[in-house]
């Protein structure tokens, strides 16, 4: 078997604490499908299930190991709706479409947790998550945004929590407010992935690792893949490479929509001080524009991200710097033992919504998550799968967004969002 470098760096916690994850062997030669998908993360992978258990023939390829990608190291929250607050939705495409949002990310949800538990296999979930704020003048926005999901969107499980109910939540005096959102959670991301793809694979669906595609040609009514040790043809075909598209260079356009940008965590070793920090068992995202996010995991261990990065350089001494970020929230581990630090790609786009499109006759592309990819990469696979099948077409919901491309073309939108990023950050300081 052929084994590529390490798409993204450091061991996570995921891949320390996962007892099995199977390999799967690469490609060498032609192969022929009915579908052939590009991407081995959420997306491609349960798009893959939703497909060969509906008796499709399947091929699905990834240029290195399922789980490699944010699929298999993001902080593991589950979230609500889309990336975007439906209330802050509304003034772009209205409250009918918002609704019709939600309505998606809510099947998204509940879809994403019923899969694990049809296919027999664990992920961990734990219920609840917090959303808390950093600035003192955005706490009644907060309130207001509790009500509303109530009042128009039919969601009853946030609540608003004043600083001394969220101090007593988090275990921190760090922040003004927060809401809590009982009707979601957070799980182990690696475990969905292996999960997925063990049920695909015994569904018919034929997977192979460390196998890069090169090109996507036209072929007929079909669509034909060239990779390093052969040729896959197919009817149609899904690229799922989402934060890594700039290296599949055989598909130039949802580059141009789909933002790499490049996210680290911490995983620390026991606390002696645990029971104090989130009892409740709760995750936790923040309102920085660059978001910190955190949670327990093992019982008596603090996950912590927030460190971010906006070129392909890794930066130096992360441990130090997430060490930092958690101490200023929790004060008394300034000290705290990191034993795992590790890093990925995040798709991101500029409405902070799903990118989904046809780029070519029988190819289509999705991703651009922005960070809310556990549940909606997950669904909008199978909302592609039912589309493809002629079930339903709630997919159209998301083809029909808006996602502009990023400014300054492929070459320049680097440099563009790192002064931009820069600012937000400065702004998150103040």
């Amino acid at each position: 078997m052929i084994y590529r470098s390490p798409i993204s760096p450091g061991l996570s916690w995921y891949e320390a604490s996962v007892a099995n994850r199977p390999a799967y062997p690469s490609l060498d030669g032609d192969q022929r499908a009915d579908i052939a998908i590009i991407g081995g993360g959420y997306t491609g992978l349960s798009a893959a299930l939703r497909l060969a258990g509906g008796g499709a023939d399947v091929v699905l390829i990834d240029a290195h190991r399922f789980g490699d990608g944010a699929s298999g190291r993001n902080g593991g929250q589950i979230g609500t709706g889309q990336r975007a607050w439906p209330t802050e939705l509304e003034s772009e495409i209205g409250l009918e479409r918002s609704r019709a949002l939600f309505r998606i990310a809510e099947e998204a949800k509940a879809e994403l947790l019923s899969m694990a538990d049809d296919h027999g296999f664990d992920i961990d979930y734990r219920p609840g998550q917090i959303s808390a704020v950093h600035k003192k003048r955005w706490v009644q926005g907060y309130r207001n945004h509790a009500e509303a999901m109530a009042e128009r969107y039919d969601y009853p499980h946030i609540s608003f929590l004043d600083r001394e109910e969220t101090a007593a939540a988090i275990g921190s005096k760090r922040y003004h407010a927060s809401i809590r959102d009982i009707g979601t959670g957070h799980i182990h991301p690696l475990k969905l992935v292996v999960g997925m793809a063990e049920a695909a694979e015994k569904s018919g669906t034929r997977l192979f690792e460390n196998t890069p595609a090169h090109a996507i040609d036209a072929e007929g009514a079909g669509v034909r893949i060239t990779m390093e040790h052969g040729t896959l043809h197919a009817s149609r075909c899904l690229v799922a490479t989402n934060a890594h598209g700039d290296a599949f260079q055989a598909e130039p356009v949802s580059p141009r929509h789909i933002m790499p940008i490049r996210s680290f965590i911490g995983a620390t070793g026991p606390l002696d001080n645990a029971d104090a920090i989130l009892p409740g068992g709760e995750a936790v995202d923040d309102s920085r524009f660059m978001v910190r996010y955190f949670r327990k995991i093992s019982g008596d261990r603090l996950m912590f991200g927030g460190r971010e990065a906006y070129s392909a350089k890794t930066p130096g001494d992360i441990s130090g710097h997430i060490r930092k970020q958690i101490a200023e929230i929790f004060p008394d581990l300034f000290d705290v033992d990191i034993d795992h630090v590790w890093g990925g790609s995040v798709g991101i786009t500029l409405p902070r919504l799903p990118f989904v499109r046809t780029i070519m006759p029988g190819v289509t592309s999705i991703g651009g998550f922005s960070g809310h990819g556990v549940m909606m990469a997950t669904h909008t696979g199978r909302l592609w799968a039912d589309a493809v099948m002629g079930h339903r077409d709630d997919l159209k919901l998301l083809q029909d967004l808006d996602i502009p491309p990023f400014p300054g073309g492929v070459a320049l939108r680097k440099p563009l969002l790192f002064l931009a990023m820069t600012w937000f950050a400065m702004l998150d300081r103040l």
